[in-house]
């Protein structure tokens, strides 16, 4: 059987870390927990993205509020509106998933 799957750090950001943050890091944790794949995800606030890469590295980085390229330091960011809205959520859990190097199941 394959090696065991690395464990993916997904940084979500929003204006204040508290409301929208903890909605979409439950949707994306219930995604990768489906799927059994291990997954850690830390919330912060939009002002707090460079100084938390530093310290968390994450593989990518999930924004409900713009992040600009410096803050994101090469990191991808994905937008995580749908999340909310529910509209596009499914294509922003593929743009998760290609960004951390998985396939997307083909049911997502």
């Amino acid at each position: 059987m394959g090696t065991k799957p690395r464990d993916i750090k997904i940084l979500v950001a929003c204006g204040t870390a508290i409301a929208t943050a903890t909605v979409v890091a439950g949707k994306i944790k219930q995604a990768f927990d489906k799927l059994k794949i291990p997954v850690t995800i830390v919330q912060c606030k939009a002002s707090e993205v460079q100084g938390k890469i530093e310290v968390f590295d994450p593989d990518v980085i999930v924004a409900n509020t713009p992040i600009s390229e410096k803050a994101a330091k090469g990191k991808p960011v994905i937008n995580g509106v749908p999340f909310l809205t529910g509209i596009g959520e499914k294509e922003a859990l593929k743009k998760i998933f290609e960004a951390v190097g998985i396939t997307p199941p083909a049911d997502l």
